[in-house]
């Protein structure tokens, strides 16, 4: 194959990426991380007293009581996974979950900054982008932008 025809395939498979829609790319950004910290979370409820001990003894996070971290963190991991999977309030969630991954990162495992950088880099996409065309998100910004007040919701 001469070096032009191979040069002009690698244009028309770049063009051919480039028109990947992003709510297909939003949607395994979303599901990745929600498993993540949804496994997180059950692993918490799946043995409180010695969640409740890594929160005492291991974690340590400063100004927080470890009972109430231990809750806090629970409740984090729980709700914001559920909002990311319905792509509802995606950018809310996706900022909660990029400020307790540097909690994480800064108290908890700084030594495991190859995964946490790769969990900001997926929730630094969907804050700035959003969940896309297929969540919840749009569809309530489809139902707004319709309605005879015109009124705007930014998701």
């Amino acid at each position: 194959m001469s070096r032009l025809r191979f040069l002009g395939r690698g244009r028309v498979a770049i063009s051919a990426i480039d028109r990947v829609p992003y709510a297909l790319l939003a949607l395994p950004l979303r599901l990745a991380v929600a498993t993540v910290f949804w496994n997180s979370g059950m692993t918490k409820l799946a043995d409180w007293n010695a969640t409740l001990s890594l929160f005492t003894d291991e974690y340590q996070l400063p100004l927080l009581r470890p009972a109430f971290a231990a809750n806090l963190a629970l409740a984090i991991e729980i709700t914001t996974p559920v909002l990311l999977v319905l792509g509802l309030l995606t950018r809310v969630a996706a900022l909660v979950l990029l400020g307790m991954t540097a909690v994480i990162e800064i108290f908890v495992y700084p030594q495991a900054w190859p995964t946490h950088i790769q969990w900001a880099a997926m929730l630094l996409v969907l804050l700035c982008r959003g969940a896309g065309n297929f969540s919840l998100d749009a569809l309530i910004q489809r139902i707004w932008t319709r309605s005879p007040t015109g009124l705007r919701l930014m998701l």
